[in-house]
């Protein structure tokens, strides 16, 4: 029986150059390809499961696992061709073969393999980054695959982003180097509101946000007066959260929303309502003087206008504030950090 296994082994099935590849090097090759595949998936899980347990500093860890894993595919593969019998010259001739192949149908998924490796070594995407695209999807980078990128929102969906969309279109990076962002959250009150009364009780209503870091010289939590609206006074709230709010941005919005609007009620200062202002030019004919006489009324006398008292203006400041250096900045951030 066994001399039967062995006469099988040696039936040959096909000749590439000179090389002639039997049923038992076919057997062999498909055998021991499979167990380098077997052991890159094994090895790759693993490292996976210790990354997800460490959480931070994980990028050096994650780049060994996908080198690992694509190292071991790719030399089993070799291994394989090699256990054929296939000497230099047929490897070259099934390489020639291979590459028609994949110029005629299988170049989008080369591209696509190709850029994830770009990815990876890059760098300038981690796991973990919070990212939006042009089309403003957002989420956090889950995985790097040899076709897409898996990145998961904050609804709890998962979206497959071809990895050359990420190479060839502009991808905002919300969370790279681990800083974070400056946040400009909008709101309005009446014309005529004090300015200074409403940036006391607004800077104070964020400072009471858990995830509001405290101020530094750098980055401080400030009201802008922006411009003016239909009887409105148009602010913004420039606040700098923490690095996990940051990838939050709807809830975090609305809970600076939901804070802004607590500190306007409280300080009794009003939202503005759409208001018309009517101006009668001519009373029956009469205008003017001749008009508040056939009223039997009189002009009001108003008294001297008292000037107003200076204020705190928050965009002049940062206007003539010097810019920090990098350095600086790392420093602050380390900063925050310790004292959270």
């Amino acid at each position: 029986m066994f001399d039967g296994f062995q006469d099988i082994a040696h039936i040959p099935l096909l000749t590439i150059g000179d090389s002639v590849v039997t049923v038992g090097g076919l057997g062999a090759a498909i055998a021991l390809t499979t167990l380098f595949m077997l052991g890159a998936w094994l090895i790759g899980n693993a490292l996976k499961r210790v990354r997800m347990r460490l959480r931070e500093g994980t990028g050096a860890l994650y780049l060994f696992e996908k080198l690992l894993s694509y190292g071991l595919v790719l030399f089993g593969i070799f291994a394989g061709l090699s256990t054929l019998g296939l000497n230099l010259s047929s490897i070259a001739v099934f390489a020639g073969g291979l590459g028609i192949g994949l110029g005629l149908g299988l170049q989008g998924v080369v591209k696509e393999f190709v850029s994830g490796l770009v990815l990876i070594f890059d760098r300038a995407i981690h796991i973990g980054d919070y990212v939006e695209m042009q089309d403003g999807t957002r989420g956090i980078v889950q995985e790097i695959g040899p076709r897409a990128t898996r990145i998961r929102n904050n609804d709890n969906v998962y979206l497959l982003v071809p990895n050359s969309k990420l190479i060839e279109n502009t991808v905002i990076n919300w969370t790279l180097k681990g800083e974070t962002r400056r946040i400009h959250v909008p709101f309005q009150v009446a014309i005529g509101t004090d300015k200074e009364k409403v940036r006391a009780a607004v800077i104070e209503a964020a400072r009471d946000v858990p995830f509001t870091l405290p101020d530094t010289d750098q980055h401080r939590t400030q009201v802008w007066l922006v411009g003016y609206g239909d009887s409105a006074l148009n602010f913004e709230l420039i606040v700098w959260p923490t690095l996990e709010a940051v990838k939050r941005p709807k809830a975090m919005n609305a809970a600076y929303t939901w804070a802004i609007d607590d500190a306007l009620c409280k300080s009794g200062i009003e939202i503005p309502y759409p208001q018309r202002d009517i101006r009668l030019r001519a009373f029956f004919g009469e205008e003017g003087e001749d008009a508040l006489q056939a009223l039997n009324m009189e002009r009001v006398q108003h008294a001297p206008s008292i000037p107003a008292p200076a204020t705190i203006n928050d965009a002049a400041d940062e206007v003539s504030r010097p810019e920090a250096p990098e350095e600086t900045q790392a420093d602050d951030v380390e900063a925050r950090r310790a004292e959270r």
